[in-house]
């Protein structure tokens, strides 16, 4: 089963949007070479301060794989505390 998620990334300051946007080029580009990744996006919406993310994985063993490199990550250093509102489903 492929694994989605879909949400938003939401800054409370524009301080955080601008960690958003310095560390956002490098975390899409090794996310999307990851293997089982077949599509990531994190889009800006019409309010700077939120972003629209979108994710799909082979499986869960792959998204799973992506959730652990992430969490080690400059991103994840970089937008630490910033809300996140993901919904997480599995597809056939």
């Amino acid at each position: 089963m492929r694994v989605a998620l879909t949400g938003h990334l939401r800054c409370a300051t524009r301080a955080e949007a601008d960690r958003v946007r310095a560390g956002l080029d490098v975390h899409l580009r090794l996310t999307r070479a990851e293997p089982g990744c077949l599509s990531f996006d994190v889009t800006p919406t019409d309010d700077p301060l939120v972003w629209q993310v979108s994710e799909l994985f082979t499986d869960r063993a792959a998204f799973e794989a992506h959730q652990a490199r992430a969490v080690a990550s400059d991103w994840a250093r970089l937008t630490a505390g910033i809300a996140r509102d993901y919904q997480i489903t599995e597809t056939t």
